[in-house]
């Protein structure tokens, strides 16, 4: 998409986001005060907060997840970055994955019905990069689910994370607890034919 067709699709995302899947407490209110006030959300220099994607990568019957041992943050977390222009949002979500693990074969889950819909909005406090300047700042974090096969080599990104792995996905808990949380509701795809041939 555009800059020009950005915020339109943003708009369409939240909207859509708040009357299908958000839980009545996530009010958003940050994130839809900056949009009413016309701020270049996809862009990083934006503040008090600007957009970001994010991928929770799972294995086919949802016992593992991807994670990122993030060299800012300091912590295991699911793969992600800041928006970069794409046709979708949960296209930049999946080439965050991409190039941070070297996943192959990342597939957006049969929960998202092939749409661009977030399964989770976050906005979350964050340190800034001391390195570009950047004080504490919010991303407002659009979710994806995917899917990809856990046997297949990882190749971290080493500039931006420490390491890249499989863990349970109970691991989710301690760093995307809203996303956890709804999981549960999600069941794992009863036949996922997966491009590695097995279904």
């Amino acid at each position: 998409m555009t800059p020009e067709d950005f915020p339109t699709a943003l708009a369409t995302a939240v909207s859509r986001y708040r009357a299908e899947v958000a839980a009545p407490a996530e009010h958003l209110s940050l994130l839809l005060w900056q949009m009413s006030e016309g701020h270049r959300l996809d862009l990083r220099e934006t503040m008090p907060g600007h957009l970001t994607t994010s991928a929770i990568v799972l294995s086919p019957d949802h016992a593992k997840i991807l994670v990122i041992d993030h060299v800012t943050i300091g912590r295991w977390l699911q793969p992600g970055g800041h928006y970069e222009p794409s046709a979708f949002f949960h296209l930049s979500a999946q080439r965050e994955a991409e190039e941070e693990t070297g996943v192959v074969g990342l597939k957006l889950h049969p929960r998202h019905q092939g749409q661009d819909l977030p399964f989770v909005i976050d906005s979350h406090d964050v340190p800034g990069k001391r390195s570009r300047n950047e004080p504490p700042h919010v991303h407002h974090d659009l979710q994806y689910l995917f899917v990809a096969d856990p046997s297949l080599p990882l190749v971290a990104q080493l500039d931006e994370v420490h390491a890249a792995q499989w863990r349970e996905v109970e691991m989710l808990a301690e760093f995307a607890p809203k996303a956890a949380e709804r999981l549960k509701s999600v069941r794992a795809p009863a036949r996922y034919v997966r491009p590695w041939g097995r279904a």
